[in-house]
């Protein structure tokens, strides 16, 4: 190890170890470059899902394949009139025994259904109050989002042209709303990685105070956000999964918050390193010994929390474990191997105007941190009991927590297709845009149909198609879509014609597959969360070589993860009106705040253990005076560290979808918790409480041994 990191530092190889990362960097993004993908992304259930085997069965049956587009036509005021019902549906025409005419016949050139070897668009339903009326467009299903996002252009310039005065249009129902979904994405990565590089500029310039310096962390960290979306996007194609644009906003979001974190903790070490040490190289090699095992501890345990995510039941938690996985390693070899090169290759002038002078003086000593150290020491019970008050307290708000969010809830910015959603529901049963589905074997089809109308919540219940085997039920439910009478109207629905003997029935549908997904995330939550914990005490047991002291860190951590939901549970409802929490929201926060969060502990303590070895024979109380000295050596840096990734991650607000923002909040709080309170205050104070039995069962500290 002391090998490469002289080979790293030296002051010949440091040139070639910059090479190296930059031959990689040029393989990453041309011979190694991920292939782009724009498809959307699916729901991640598994082959053997209920709602996948009724996808499946409604594939082979005639005429199923497809999705389809609702456009909804509403009054603006009042009722329609003659003129308006003419133009919607046409008149009849004894010809062909149906109307002809109407606003369907504007969209046949979209439909993949024929009727007398023509295209046909069914025409217009009006709802019994006459305001609003609906067209439900047949079409053939498109995987790239791009082709679907002009299809859905088209129609809505179509009825837009054409659309009376006094109707208002909107298209909606399953292509327009996974349109609309789509859209989020749209530019979101270079709108993340813009808002990001330009807070980590302005953070990197208050935290250094130097017009030169940040931009050789910020060129490091950049390129390797470069390279771990190349690198991400091959581990998902070698495990066959999709990286849509949440995973790939996330994975910028933490390698650029975890990388530049590194790389703040490296050089406030190297910088201290300069002090003491004439030479740089010798310093820089120092610096990384140092601050290289904290580095890693940190990266490693933010990587296995993330992998922990591979033994989820969802196909999108293993994409962005796997995925983000290995955007972290990439940001640890950045940080450990290309930045100390990029760094030591300059002199001390980088650090312009303040320069550090080999022989100067270190304020940590007697910094604010330092004599903030000395003044929790005096009282650490009070103070304590103080901050963990405080964290139970912000904790109690996390009481009342809601999991799941109604559909037309999922945007902070309310696309055209939710709207339609909402218009379309005030005439119509809730679930007309997108009926539940249900396929039973034919001769007890009727049955089943019986059964379905005996269900809560079901508006109509009729078999609208079959093949030799199977017929399909579409069923209306009087409920919104996504919401928990729906969830509920789902499972009686589900009970009541599973009932029927020797039906075989499946229930699947949009609200049939939210409910899967909420019970896979629940199932996933209960394997992954204790299997986070496990891992995260495992590593610090093996950095620390103890067990109090674990236990007191991971105990704090999860106790401020509760209170930043508390808090950001009370933001969500009383500023922003907020029903929920999207189903992914805990189960994603947990794991970045914990993971994260243990970062800025190990980062503290991992120094307090150094300096308790070097202070062990000539200190009466080396547990004390290190923790002081760490605290003094590593404040600044950890604090400035969490603002810019709390800042960072607060980024992810910049995108209209609720899940991101809210995961944005949540992780943006939790951070400063930590940073402000649990790694300032509450863990120091445990170790002052403890004293030398924080390292227990470790033997007395020697500083040959731990040096």
């Amino acid at each position: 190890m002391n090998a490469i990191i002289r080979f790293i530092t030296g002051p010949k190889t440091a040139w070639v170890t910059l090479l190296i990362g930059l031959i990689f960097a040029v393989l990453s993004f041309t011979v190694f470059a991920a292939e782009e993908t724009n498809v959307s992304p699916d729901n991640g259930l598994p082959d053997d899902s209920e709602v996948i085997l009724v996808e499946q069965a409604l594939a082979e049956m005639p005429g199923s394949e497809g999705t389809a587009a609702v456009v909804v036509l509403a009054k603006s005021s009042g009722e329609f009139t003659d003129e308006d019902i003419v133009w919607l549906q046409g008149e009849f025409d004894p010809m062909i025994q149906m109307p002809a005419g109407g606003a369907n016949e504007l969209f046949t050139e979209f439909s993949n259904v024929e009727v007398m070897g023509e295209l046909f668009v069914p025409p217009a339903t009006i709802s019994e109050d006459n305001t609003t009326a609906v067209l439900t467009i047949p079409m053939d299903e498109i995987d790239d989002v791009d082709e679907q996002a002009e299809r859905i252009v088209e129609v809505r310039a179509i009825i837009a042209e054409n659309v009376p005065a006094g109707i208002e249009p909107y298209v909606t129902g399953p292509e327009g709303f996974q349109v609309d979904l789509a859209g989020v994405f749209a530019g979101a990565d270079f709108t993340l990685l813009l808002a990001t590089v330009l807070i980590v500029i302005f953070l990197l310039l208050v935290t250094y105070r130097s017009p030169i310096l940040w931009i050789v962390p910020l060129l490091v960290v950049g390129t390797a956000d470069g390279m771990a979306g190349q690198i991400g996007r091959n581990v998902a194609a070698f495990f066959n999964i999709t990286a849509d644009g949440s995973i790939t906003g996330i994975l910028s979001v933490l390698v650029f918050g975890a990388g530049t974190n590194y790389a703040l903790l490296l050089i406030a070490r190297y910088k201290e390193e300069l002090l003491t040490t004439e030479d740089r190289h010798e310093a820089m090699a120092k610096a990384v010994k140092g601050a290289g095992p904290a580095i890693l501890a940190s990266g490693g345990t933010v990587a296995l929390a993330l992998l922990t995510l591979s033994f989820a039941e969802l196909g999108g938690n293993r994409a962005l474990g796997l995925v983000c996985a290995s955007g972290i390693v990439v940001a640890m070899i950045a940080a450990l191997g290309v930045l100390p090169a990029a760094i030591v290759v300059f002199g001390r002038g980088l650090f312009w105007p303040f320069v550090p002078r080999f022989g100067g003086v270190n304020k940590s000593d007697t910094g604010w941190w330092a004599k903030l150290g000395k003044g929790v020491s005096r009282r650490p019970i009070t103070v304590a009991i103080l901050g963990i008050a405080v964290l139970g307290g912000l904790s109690v708000g996390a009481t009342g927590i809601t999991i799941g969010l109604p559909e037309t809830e999922q945007f902070r910015v309310k696309p055209e297709a939710v709207t339609g959603i909402e218009v379309l529901a005030e005439a119509f049963p809730a679930g007309a845009s997108a009926p539940t589905q249900v396929i039973a074997v034919n001769d007890r089809a009727e049955d089943v149909v019986e059964a379905a109308l005996a269900s809560p919540l079901v508006a109509s219940a009729e078999i609208v198609n079959q093949n030799d085997d199977f017929s399909r039920i579409d069923v209306v439910l009087d409920a919104e879509g996504g919401s928990e009478e729906a969830y509920g109207a789902i499972e009686s629905l589900r009970e009541n014609v599973q009932a029927v003997p020797g039906a075989n029935a499946l229930v699947g549908g949009d609200d049939a597959t939210r409910l899967a997904v909420k019970q896979a995330y629940e199932r996933d939550q209960l394997l992954v969360i204790p299997l986070i914990l496990v891992l995260v005490f495992i590593v610090l047991v093996l950095l620390l070589k103890a067990l109090v002291a674990p236990i007191l860190l991971l105990g704090s951590v999860v106790l401020s993860f509760f209170s930043a939901m508390g808090a950001a549970w009370l933001i969500f409802q009383n500023v922003f009106g907020m029903s929920g929490l999207d189903f992914s929201v805990f189960l994603y926060s947990f794991l970045f705040l914990v993971a994260l969060g243990v970062d800025y502990n190990i980062f503290l303590v991992s120094r307090a253990r150094e300096e308790s070895a070097n202070m062990a024979t000539t200190s009466r109380q080396p547990t004390r005076q290190a923790m002081i000295k760490a605290l003094g050596a590593t404040g600044g840096v950890i604090t400035s560290a969490g603002i810019l990734l709390a800042a960072v991650f607060a980024v992810l607000g910049v995108l209209p979808l609720i899940a991101l923002f809210q995961i944005g909040i949540i992780v943006g709080i939790g951070v400063l918790i930590d940073t402000l309170l649990v790694r300032t205050v509450v863990v120091p104070a445990l170790a002052f409480i403890t004293g030398d039995s924080f390292w227990w069962p470790r033997k007395k500290l020697t500083a040959s041994k731990f040096a």
